[in-house]
């Protein structure tokens, strides 16, 4: 993976596009969690599809379209869906992306964000397991909210823990072959990740990997400073047992 990783074109979009953490609150300015949103506004640089990501640019021997199945606008993203069967098991996520957009970060309604992720053991269905296509989901927007009931990520070699997303204009925009107005990913914090990887057998080598791979020294992450990387990253709460919550704010810019 680490090989097909340093293959790819890593162009990045033109855009006034931005993503940052936060919680969930967009209370008025001038309070703490109102600095927090106007932070999520600063733009950042967009990120690339990485391998495999099932939305029609690629895949052998033709193309792969997970957005052209039917079943993909879901919360619950980790079973198979149009037809296929599998389950990814693994430490349980909520996650809760907030879509903002404009000089005022204003909650937006109507775009729609297709999210993808490795497994456990660090596969990605319909590439390197073809026989499934879990871990991948569509969500509307609506005031801002996005959910999604998944899985902490393995760490597989080459990269940092992370997941990949696509924002389009609106549903009918990204099940009918639009061009997405946003392509990135989002990094999961080492500090949950590390003793996760440590306890749970399912999660194979992710400790060693990212041991080797932390965000710090991942190809997509590295060239940011810490606050831009801080962006980039899921703020986690939670535990093992009881599973984790997730939040990070995706802001579109007023530009």
């Amino acid at each position: 993976m680490s090989q097909l990783a340093r293959d790819l074109d890593r162009r990045r979009l033109l855009g006034g596009l931005s993503i940052a953490l936060g919680g969930t609150a967009l209370a008025a300015c001038g309070s703490r969690a109102g600095a927090q949103i106007a932070q999520a506004c600063v733009a950042t640089p967009t990120e690339i599809r990485g391998p495999f990501p099932a939305d029609g640019t690629n895949g052998r021997p033709r193309p792969i379209n997970a957005l052209a199945m039917d079943g993909l606008i879901r919360r619950d993203i980790r079973s198979g869906f149009a037809g296929m069967g599998g389950s990814a098991d693994g430490v349980a996520l909520e996650l809760e992306l907030t879509l903002v957009g404009g000089s005022g970060c204003t909650p937006l309604s109507g775009p729609a964000l297709y999210l993808w992720q490795n497994d456990a053991a660090g596969e990605y269905s319909l590439y390197t397991l073809p026989e499934t296509n879990y871990l991948r989901g569509l969500q509307t927007a609506a005031n801002g909210r996005l959910q999604f009931t998944t899985i902490v990520p393995g760490c597989y070699g080459g990269r940092a823990p992370h997941c990949h997303f696509e924002v389009f204009a609106s549903r009918e925009a990204a099940l009918g072959g639009a061009a997405p107005l946003l392509v990135s990913q989002l990094a999961f914090p080492e500090a949950e990740c590390r003793p996760i990887y440590r306890d749970d057998p399912r999660y194979g080598g992710s400790l060693a990997n990212l041991d080797r791979w932390p965000a710090s020294r991942d190809f997509m992450f590295a060239g940011d400073d810490a606050a831009a990387r801080a962006r980039q990253t899921i703020a986690m709460t939670g535990d093992a047992a009881a599973g984790y919550r997730g939040t990070a704010t995706v802001a579109l810019s007023a530009a």
